[in-house]
């Protein structure tokens, strides 16, 4: 799905994201709500970039990668961390693009997740360049994301991939169990 975000940008630069997990829902200029075998998952467009809300028998987690006033936490290269009863697992790089390289990867990303059924895009105004975008799956006990954050004016593109499992000790015993 692709919408045409009716906001100015609120974090101008790829170094003004921070990252953060188990925020509240922030208020959303667009969202797309799935069903994932068994999880519920919310993408969520920012003016301030991406939230992800997942929702499964585990429990919550929110993950929040946004310019957040007040924020100590920038945004990291890697995470991998125990949340609850799953396994969470983030990376995020960002790449530095000539302008007609940045044009033509903005047309090859926004084409990908507006035809996806699982993908939601959001291009801000001013620049057909300037956009956020998601695409999420599920792979056996593991729900996937992918996030893009363009910066045109810039020619930088920030790229995250999250993780979110059950742990392998959870997995094993289910395996054990099935198995019997």
């Amino acid at each position: 799905m692709l919408t045409t975000l009716n906001t100015s940008y609120t974090d101008t630069r790829a170094a003004d994201l921070a990252w953060a997990l188990g925020r509240e829902p922030l208020p959303a200029l667009a969202t797309l709500d799935l069903e994932l075998t068994g999880a519920k998952l919310q993408l969520r467009l920012l003016g301030a970039s991406h939230q992800v809300l997942l929702e499964e028998e585990r429990g919550l987690c929110s993950e929040t990668v946004a310019c957040i006033p007040g924020s100590s936490t920038p945004l990291p290269l890697g995470v991998a961390k125990r949340v609850g009863a799953w396994e969470y697992e983030f990376a995020a790089r960002v790449e530095m693009l000539t302008p007609g390289s940045f044009a033509g990867r903005a047309q090859e990303l926004l084409a990908l997740v507006s035809e996806h059924p699982h993908g939601l895009a959001g291009v801000f105004p001013g620049s057909p360049h300037a956009f956020t975008a998601m695409l999420a799956q599920r792979h056996d006990d593991h729900v996937h994301w992918r996030t893009w954050h363009a910066y045109p004016q810039d020619g930088q593109l920030v790229a995250t991939r999250t993780r979110v499992g059950a742990r392998a000790r959870n997995r094993q015993h289910r395996q054990e169990a099935d198995a019997a």
